[in-house]
């Protein structure tokens, strides 16, 4: 397997039919366009499970004509049995139609099964009309803040104008309903059946069939756009970039030997598991300071007392806590927080007392309301892999990444933003609705935490992934965040291997933790897919890091303040010191 198999993939495979296109990426419908201009971000058939995980959706056969393209499938995984097709059929010069005829060869517990349509970001701020199963009509917009709920309920149909053209779509086999998935740095707004106000899990029977279908009509022509060969970034100077931390390894033991990099160590410590102490132990012996992160035991409220004893002699920055269940589930509430203070006061530990939420943007958008007054700052963590495995999807998250940057800082309200864990995939299941793995010993010999998990992701050893961490730390770097903390300090989702080799990644890790504390330049990406920013010093040396995540290579052109520029040729999925 070469490195850029492993970090794209297989090559989509492009059909075409008349005026519209899309790629085939496995199982997904992507980008159909239509004259060349995205209509949709994607199309596909997903199979969840009862605690949101997905099955996988394997292609046994792809039949393509002029007017249709047929993919035959099965479902794997989770205890799913589906069988059936995915097909996208031309029905005239402007109207596509997407199905999905699914079979259950036996009895299965989902939340959902059935048909996602993904709408583009550049959507947002546009009016949509909204059409009801009993024909009424809503006006409306695709959000242009991140909502933090459904913009849209009980649809059969959306329509929209963009970019000279004007778009209906109508789904059929159920009711469907719209959220906002850049909450979770996806590019995309989703519309799903079925509705999460209904009870699930649900049942499907065996021989039981799910049939969805989308119909999508175009009228007018896309407005030209002018492309030009050189890519341009403006960067002007603002305040420090944010301190760089990596996060502690969660896998099984020896520790190797390594440097420490960054400026401190994000550790989470689950107090109901028998193994916390000896993950503090090892998280401290880097020596840098500790970012604690408590999960709270739902059954010994005493253990966060233990715990903050367990502190006194170690280097903590600061600390926050979570309820593991509840209401504020994974949100550091006025009970959770007050909790940690008191034990910490009892303690003696002198540290930053910070809230937020354990898990994504998402929650932090939703449950701000729930965070106490009085706190140092706000935390939150982010993963481009939430809803999708794609590298495509690791990708169109750094533009998002910026919106939950500037979005969060607005809702902190002056604080400090702390935004770690960084990881490929979700470093716990927030969703889940049973009990998370439990380690079975007192001490690291199975790891803990995202190493009892499905957390470990191939592109963590990419090449490619330097080049996404900085172009992820200029997206993220916005004024009002003050840290990044990147993947684990070593292991399967770290910057070295779990015998201490060095990742690729570690270079671009150490690159931007040298760039902390100096006046930061920062700039927008024209596209997502090119990224800059840098320091400046009173002698004039600056230092700016750029990345290219396109698929090809980009010549770049750094404009600094004073209008100075740099330019830079770079190779796909690369980045550069300038």
């Amino acid at each position: 397997m070469t490195d850029l198999y492993l970090w794209n993939g297989e090559p989509a495979e492009r059909w075409t039919s008349g005026p519209w296109s899309l790629e085939l990426r496995d199982d997904e419908l992507a980008d159909v366009a239509y004259e060349g201009r995205t209509v949709l971000r994607s199309v596909r058939a997903v199979v969840r499970d009862r605690d949101w995980d997905t099955a996988g959706l394997v292609v046994d056969r792809v039949d393509a004509s002029d007017l249709a393209l047929t993919l035959h499938v099965h479902s794997d995984g989770l205890g799913s049995d589906f069988r059936g097709i995915v097909r996208a059929e031309v029905r005239g010069g402007g109207r596509l139609r997407v199905l999905a005829d699914l079979e259950s060869g036996s009895g299965f517990e989902t939340n959902r099964t059935g048909l996602v349509v993904l709408h583009p970001p550049s959507l947002a701020g546009t009016p949509m009309d909204v059409r009801h199963p009993d024909g009424a009509v809503v006006h409306s917009r695709f959000p242009a803040d991140i909502s933090p709920h459904q913009p849209a309920f009980d649809i059969a149909g959306l329509s929209w104008s963009h970019d000279g053209l004007g778009i209906e779509v109508r789904f059929a086999g159920d009711v469907f309903e719209m959220e906002d998935q850049r909450n979770w740095t996806d590019a995309s707004y989703k519309t799903y059946s079925r509705p999460l106000g209904l009870p699930f899990p649900y049942p499907v029977a065996a021989g039981e069939r799910v049939v969805q279908s989308i119909e999508v009509a175009v009228s007018g022509s896309p407005t030209l756009s002018a492309q030009d060969p050189v890519t341009r970034i403006r960067l002007e100077e603002g305040p420090a970039l944010p301190a760089i931390g990596v996060s502690a390894s969660t896998a099984p033991d020896p520790a190797p030997h390594f440097t420490p990099v960054g400026e401190t160590v994000l550790v989470e410590l689950d107090l109901a598991t028998r193994n916390w102490r000896a993950a503090l132990g090892r998280a401290a012996a880097s020596g840098l300071p500790l970012d604690v992160r408590f999960v709270l035991a739902d059954d010994d409220p005493t253990a966060v007392d233990r715990a903050a004893l367990a502190l006194r002699g170690l280097p903590i920055r600061r600390a926050t806590a979570f309820l593991p269940t509840g209401p504020a589930r994974h949100v550091s509430d006025l009970t959770a927080i007050g909790h940690l203070r008191h034990a910490l006061t009892e303690a003696g530990i002198d540290a930053e007392v910070v809230g937020g939420v354990r898990s994504h943007f998402t929650e932090l958008n939703r449950e701000h309301h729930r965070l106490p007054r009085g706190l140092d700052g706000i935390v939150f963590s982010t993963t481009p892999l939430f809803h999708s495995l794609s590298s495509a999807q690791l990708v169109e998250a750094l533009p998002m990444q910026r919106l939950v940057a500037t979005q969060g800082v607005r809702l902190a309200g002056g604080l400090p933003v702390h935004v770690g864990p960084i990881s490929l995939r979700p470093h716990f299941n927030d969703v889940a609705t049973t009990p998370p793995p439990m380690p079975d010993h007192d001490d690291l010999r199975d790891g803990y935490g995202s190493a009892l998990t499905d957390a470990v992701d191939a592109r963590q050893a990419a090449p490619e992934l330097a080049a996404w961490t900085v172009a992820s730390a200029a997206a993220l770097a916005v004024p009002g965040v003050a840290t990044l903390a990147y993947f684990e300090e070593w292991g399967p989702r770290g910057v070295r291997t779990a015998d201490g080799a060095t990742l690729p990644v570690l270079d671009a890790v150490a690159a931007l933790a040298a760039l902390a504390g100096a006046p930061g330049l920062r700039g927008d990406s024209p596209d997502g897919l090119v990224w800059a920013l840098g320091t400046r010093t009173s002698d004039g040396g600056d230092t700016v890091l750029v990345a290219n995540l396109d698929r090809r290579s980009r010549t770049v052109e750094i404009e600094l303040p004073g209008g100075d520029t740099r330019t830079a040729d770079l190779a796909p999925g690369t980045f550069r010191r300038l």
